[in-house]
């Protein structure tokens, strides 16, 4: 071997090359462990949890000096002020009233799961 060869090998940038190389290589056949595991693709579409419908309350504000305030569907509306068309009319620590005439609607920061 000459000499420029024998340099080329011994040299620390040819040596990480090298080690990357192997690196990537090992990487390639190791699962991705941010993937489900594969049981929760067995689960039938019709078990998958409900998407809850309508207006969604996010955050609930009480303050000491009167003010109340809701936030949503990430629009923050005070008491008296509207949501498409309802007014909101109460509000508790963790569910406000919106009213639209007569029809009153209530909405639950941590609502209960719908049952089957």
């Amino acid at each position: 071997m000459d000499e420029t060869m024998k340099r080329l090998l011994c040299s620390p940038l040819l040596l990480m090359l090298l080690l990357v190389g192997a690196v990537q290589a090992h990487a390639q056949t190791l699962a991705d462990p941010t993937q489900p595991p594969p049981e929760s693709r067995l689960l039938p579409q019709s078990e998958a949890p409900a998407v809850p419908r309508g207006p969604q309350l996010q955050s609930v504000l009480i303050g000491s000096r009167g003010r109340e305030v809701a936030v949503i569907d990430g629009q923050t509306i005070r008491k008296g002020e509207k949501f498409n068309g309802a007014v909101l009319v109460e509000v508790r620590k963790n569910q406000v009233v919106l009213q639209n005439g007569r029809n009153r609607q209530v909405l639950t920061l941590f609502p209960e799961p719908a049952q089957k």
